[in-house]
C-alpha cells in the first residue's frame, strides 16, 4: 500500500500502536503508521501522555502531513475534536490547576506566590539545620 491513498486534511480512524514520551503511533491500516505528537493529542497542555492515550485505543485522527520521500505521516487527534470556548491559557489552567477551576490571574499569580513562599520556607530550614550543625561542631 503507498502513502498516497490519505490525503492532508483528511480524517481517518487509527488504531494506537504505541506511546513514547513525545507522542502516539496510530495505525492506519495494516501496513501505515503515523505519529501524533503530544501537542497534537488534546487542545489543552498534556503533561503524561499516557493519561491521555492507551496502547489499542481507537482515534480519529486528521493527516497535518506527509512526507512523500520517507512516508511519514503526521497526525492530530486535538484538529479532530472542537476548541474549546475561550482562550487557550484559561484551557490550560483549568486543566493543569489543582482544582481547575478558576479563570482568572489570581490563580496564576497565587502560584508563583506559592512558590516564592516556599523558597522562603526552605531557606529558613537550611539556615536553621545549618546553624544547628554550626553549634554541634563547635562543640
Amino acid at each position: 500500500m503507498s502513502v498516497k491513498q490519505y490525503e492532508v486534511g483528511s480524517i481517518v480512524e487509527g488504531k494506537v500502536t504505541g506511546i513514547k514520551p513525545f507522542g502516539a503511533f496510530v495505525a492506519l491500516d495494516d501496513n501505515k503508521q503515523g505519529l501524533v505528537h503530544i501537542s497534537e493529542v488534546a487542545h489543552g497542555y498534556v503533561k503524561d501522555i499516557n493519561e491521555a492515550l492507551s496502547v489499542g485505543d481507537q482515534v480519529k485522527v486528521k493527516i497535518k502531513s506527509i512526507d512523500e520521500e520517507s512516508g511519514k505521516i503526521s497526525l492530530s487527534i486535538r484538529d479532530t475534536e472542537p476548541a474549546p470556548e475561550g482562550k487557550g491559557n484559561e484551557t490550560r489552567s483549568q486543566r493543569s490547576g489543582p482544582k481547575g477551576g478558576s479563570k482568572n490571574n489570581s490563580q496564576k499569580n497565587q502560584g508563583f506566590n506559592t512558590l516564592e513562599d516556599k523558597l522562603k520556607d526552605w531557606l529558613k530550614q537550611s539556615n536553621e539545620i545549618q546553624a544547628d550543625l554550626n553549634k554541634r561542631m563547635r562543640k
